[in-house]
């Protein structure tokens, strides 16, 4: 008698494929490796805030200093063009500064009138001292620039810091109305003495 047999199918295989790879953990993350990546991102993320805050220090340096040189510029272009007298007083105590017209000629009155621009230097901006071309040095009282159709008076420098504790300069001098930022602290060149200065 014939009998008829039907082939018998192979039993298939199990796929190892990604979706059940995750499932049994072969391909996840472990907890260390979570962690480490974790605190890479932080370090990261905290350097890019350090150097922003740096920026944001030093923009506002910028700015502080800024505002100051200008209003020294103004005081000198005024004094050349309209002929009349202008002073930039430097505080050192209270970190300020003013720019005035002079209209009185009693020097040490500061009329509310004559004030045409004041400002302050902030945190991250210090004057350290102000020393003039004349020899004079002051490191806690007013310092005075004044100008007139001539140029400056006398020349000088005040020193600052910023918030890092380096130095800026900005240089006066007699022979230019041009006020300059520097960085450091440059000596000044001051007028010789007679004594100093050999006959030939």
């Amino acid at each position: 008698m014939r009998t008829c047999s039907a082939p018998t199918a192979k039993p298939a295989r199990p796929r190892c494929d990604g979706a059940a790879a995750a499932r049994t953990g072969r391909y996840g993350f472990t907890l260390v490796e979570m962690i480490t990546v974790i605190s890479i991102l932080a370090l990261l993320v905290i350097m890019a805030q350090v150097n922003l805050f740096g920026v944001l220090h030093r923009n506002q340096f910028e700015a502080d200093v800024q505002e100051f040189v200008s209003a020294m510029q103004m005081a000198a272009a005024a004094a050349a063009e309209k002929g009349r007298r202008y002073e930039v007083i430097v505080d050192i105590t209270e970190q300020a500064f003013l720019l005035r017209e002079i209209s009185s000629s009693n020097l040490a009155d500061i009329l509310d009138e004559e004030i045409i621009m004041q400002g302050y230097f902030g945190e991250n901006c210090k004057v350290v001292y102000v020393e003039f071309d004349d020899g004079a040095y002051t490191n806690e009282s007013a310092a005075k620039f004044r100008a007139g159709h001539a140029g400056w008076h006398y020349g000088g420098k005040i020193v600052f810091l910023d918030d890092s504790e380096q130095t800026h300069t900005v240089l006066v001098s007699r022979l230019s109305p041009m006020v300059r930022l520097v960085q450091g602290d440059p000596a000044l060149m001051t007028p010789k003495g007679k004594d100093e200065v050999p006959f030939l």
